[in-house]
């Protein structure tokens, strides 16, 4: 097989030279033809030229765009290649390369997307808020998809050419879940293999601190179940806010037949709103469902 293997990089001179070497004496061992591409995402110290120095083929932004924006440059200018297979990997170190041969198996096998596993494999180290962020998003992503998933944010990751090609990346703030769950929905073959995880030894560019880590997993959370479950996700607001002005209004209704309701103005026009703005909620989130499966 022809194969590909596009690395994401910003700020990475640390760590690139050993990545690529690591990944060109393995691949050396193997009977695939191989290539390796990095995307520098902008980055302000000397990640290109090292990158270069090592033998891959290096793209550059002129400015840090993000993962998602820099992903999306990884499949186009992989394609331009006419790969068999992509296999997508991290720059930062914390993968091993002896591991990629394992996912390239189950391309072989007739597996479309193998996903290299954190949570199946060992993890050396990894924050304890990140880890539970990790487990958070790949249940949501395991009850959306209707298949058991441990690793939804795994950056190792292998998938053909037809994924590449078929698998649109529309979202802004993430690629992981999103190309796993378009795959998954078009009745891709997905699959998840063991791989080791190693500590990283200097700052991750993605993690500030953990607060920041927590905030930004939250708000990616909701917007992953809002795009890909919109039923759920409104009617479950519609129907909590609907629930409080009903037990406002049952209580208003009491005192209606008791003490009177002279005197509860606001009360009755913040029951009014819940339940309006509730069956407002609910009816959007339909609305939505409909447009999402046009």
């Amino acid at each position: 097989m022809n194969i590909i293997i596009t690395i994401p990089a910003y700020n990475e001179s640390n760590t690139i030279k050993k990545v690529l070497d690591d990944i060109n004496k393995v691949m050396k061992t193997t009977k695939y033809k191989y290539k390796i591409m990095v995307v520098d995402d902008g980055s302000s110290d000397n990640t290109s030229e090292i990158a270069k120095s090592s033998g891959a083929t290096v793209y550059k932004h002129s400015h840090n765009l993000g993962l998602a924006q820099t992903f999306r440059t990884e499949l186009k200018k992989a394609l331009e290649f006419s790969p068999d297979a992509i296999v997508h990997f991290d720059a930062d170190g914390q993968y091993l390369a002896a591991d990629i041969p394992k996912l390239l198996e189950y391309i072989e096998k007739g597996y479309d997307l193998v996903l290299g596993s954190r949570f199946l494999g060992k993890i050396e180290y990894m924050p304890l808020i990140k880890k539970l962020g990790n487990k958070a998003f790949s249940k949501i992503i395991s009850k959306i998809c209707n298949k058991r998933i441990t690793d939804s944010q795994t950056g190792f990751r292998c998938f053909t050419k037809d994924i590449a090609k078929n698998i649109e990346i529309t979202s802004t703030y993430t690629y992981t879940q999103e190309q796993l769950i378009r795959a998954l929905k078009k009745g891709y073959k997905v699959i998840e293999v063991p791989v080791y995880f190693a500590k990283r030894k200097d700052k991750s560019r993605l993690m500030k601190n953990p607060f920041h880590y927590a905030a930004k997993a939250l708000i990616n959370l909701i917007r992953v179940y809002r795009d890909y479950e919109p039923l759920k996700f409104f009617c479950s607001i519609g129907l909590l806010l609907m629930s409080i002005g009903f037990i406002f209004g049952i209580y208003l209704i009491y005192l209606h037949f008791t003490t009177g309701i002279t005197g509860h103005i606001p009360l009755i026009i913040f029951t009014t709103l819940t339940l309006i703005v509730g069956l407002q909620i609910v009816s959007f989130g339909f609305l939505a469902d409909m447009l999402k499966k046009i």
